[in-house]
């Protein structure tokens, strides 16, 4: 990263993953997701009606995928992974749980990759992401 560079995003969703979500959308309105738990690549995000899920203080914002979806992360979840870029993916089918996407046949899953040296102090030069209320 050079000078002036916008930083690296936290979050991002692969362009299958944002049709399901814009399919969804369309049902049920705006949308979050949130991780509360897994440790890699593999691991669910749970897609709800956005407000359906209460964030709180201990919740930290990623950032924001698709058609503007909040992805919110625990604290602790987001200890382990800050070093991380989070990809939101979609693959055939059904996960545990109460994510949105599980009559659908598909499920959310995670992808990760570690950020680089340069793009790790970038982000911890910055300030902190936002966290809950």
């Amino acid at each position: 990263m050079r000078g002036g560079d916008p930083l690296p995003p936290r979050i991002l969703a692969t362009s299958e993953a944002v049709v399901v979500m814009d399919r969804l959308a369309g049902q049920h309105g705006p949308l979050m997701f949130h991780q509360s738990g897994g440790c890699c690549d593999g691991s669910a995000p749970m897609c709800y009606p956005a407000g359906e899920f209460k964030v709180g203080t201990q919740d930290v914002l990623l950032g924001h995928v698709g058609n503007d979806i909040p992805v919110w992360i625990g604290a602790a979840q987001f200890e382990y992974w800050q070093h991380t870029q989070v990809t939101i993916d979609v693959v055939s089918g059904r996960g545990a749980g109460f994510s949105l996407e599980g009559p659908e046949g598909v499920r959310f899953v995670i992808r990760s990759r570690v950020f680089s040296d340069e793009e790790s102090a970038a982000l911890e030069a910055s300030e902190p992401p936002a966290r809950g209320a």
